[in-house]
């Protein structure tokens, strides 16, 4: 059996009833934020080190905003503030700040701020802190120690949801109480984990990825095709959402942390529809194994220090969760029966998958290899993706970049082109008729 996370939307029924509530624990996250970050901060400040979830949790476990929430949903803040220093503390990018302070600043008509307060936070319940009524479609959620005014049955939120026509909530781990800005109101996230019949794959047919700059993703099949996913969309919200940040007042302000979620769940939809769409394609091919290009230490030259990618690079390269994606890749293969294994991307983009021969002036361009030894010239990331799915640095692969077979070079010159579509996902580029933001 395979355990497979599903995440349902719901409204909540009785809003009316639970929002003072919601809204409170909503500030007392943000407050656990504020205090942390500065906790956070003055450790920067005097070691040069970033202190992980673990230390500030036994730094502040005992602070009274620690109790403005449960345990477990005070611990997730201390890891959202953990993973956003690291997230910072790794950037190429020196434009970038390390994580702001959680505030809503308030102006009168001359402009000049007359008060501010905390914004609502997302509140996360794990399990310990959740009861689920499932004939009901009710969740009772463990309040936070410093909110409970009365009596012991009132130690909890009782919350009403509704989600949408055919969903049923069973095996309940997570809840989220988001805070949607637009409609004024709460809406849960319900995490749960339906358990599946682990498939049989579907072939023995393998496939190679290649991640990159230009492209976001080149694909080449066993078949002797090739896909390729350039970058456009992300590197067009990687462009026009930092210099929105920027034109904030407020680096922490409610304008900037939106700009920033927007930021996120975009990209966030894009890896999800670009992996289903890969791991469909690979069904279609009877593709049973996919092989990544392993981009640990794409950062470093030969020498270990950081390479210089040029300003746009650095920016695009920064802008991508290339982990993230490889994570959700493997997820959604490992539904269909597919497996997904990382391999070296050591010279792959200076070898002729072809004859095998290794020469970094092979690349001429950045979107064309030309080899001098078999007088070839093919698209530079598809020869990467090719290269990775043969695993050249690896002595038993299923075959060789200079194996003597025949093989013909047309697929590798004109892959399919698959753009992204705001509206349906990934489509063939002469079916996208406008891809702009």
């Amino acid at each position: 059996m395979l355990d497979v996370h599903r995440t349902h939307r719901a409204t909540i029924r009785n809003h009316s009833q639970v929002a003072e509530s919601l809204d409170r624990h909503g500030w007392s996250a943000s407050k656990l934020w504020n205090v942390a970050n500065y906790y956070a901060r003055s450790v920067w400040d005097d070691t040069g080190k970033i202190p992980d979830h673990g230390r500030l949790k036994d730094e502040l476990k005992s602070h009274t905003n620690y109790k403005g929430l449960h345990s477990q949903s005070s611990q997730r803040v201390l890891e959202e503030l953990a993973e956003a220093f690291t997230s910072w503390y790794e950037s190429d990018d020196d434009r970038d700040n390390p994580p702001g302070y959680r505030k809503q600043n308030y102006y009168d008509s001359q402009g000049r701020r007359v008060h501010e307060e905390h914004p609502r936070s997302t509140v996360t319940w794990k399990q310990n802190g959740i009861k689920h009524d499932t004939t009901n479609n009710r969740v009772r959620l463990s309040k936070g120690a410093n909110h409970k005014e009365h009596p012991k049955a009132w130690e909890y939120i009782l919350v009403e949801y509704e989600t949408r026509p055919g969903v049923t909530v069973e095996n309940l781990q997570q809840v989220r109480a988001v805070y949607n800005r637009q409609k004024g109101r709460w809406e849960l996230h319900l995490v749960c984990i339906e358990e599946v019949e682990t498939p049989d794959a579907p072939g023995e047919e393998t496939a190679g990825v290649d991640l990159g700059i230009c492209n976001f993703a080149a694909v080449a099949y066993s078949t002797e095709e090739a896909d390729l996913y350039p970058g456009n969309r992300l590197k067009q919200d990687g462009y026009y959402f930092p210099k929105e940040i920027a034109k904030c007042d407020d680096s922490g302000g409610d304008r900037a942390t939106q700009l920033h979620h927007t930021w996120s769940e975009r990209r966030t939809h894009v890896f999800h529809s670009l992996a289903k769409h890969i791991v469909e394609r690979c069904v279609e091919k009877s593709v049973g194994r996919i092989t990544v290009g392993d981009l640990e230490g794409v950062r470093d030259d030969k020498n270990g220090d950081a390479t210089n990618w040029g300003r746009h690079g650095n920016l695009d390269l920064h802008g991508w969760a290339f982990n993230r994606f490889t994570s959700i890749l493997e997820y959604k293969a490992k539904v269909e029966g597919i497996e997904v294994v990382e391999v070296s991307e050591r010279d792959t983009s200076k070898t002729c998958c072809v004859c095998g021969r290794e020469d970094e002036t092979q690349r001429v361009e950045r979107g064309l290899y030309v080899c001098e030894e078999c007088d070839a010239a093919f698209n530079a990331d598809v020869n990467g993706a090719e290269n990775i799915r043969l695993d050249i640095n690896t002595s038993n692969s299923e075959s060789s970049a200079s194996s003597d077979e025949d093989r013909s070079t047309g697929w590798l010159a004109q892959p399919g082109v698959y753009l992204y579509d705001l509206s349906s996902g990934f489509q063939p580029q002469d079916q996208v008729v406008d891809c702009k933001p």
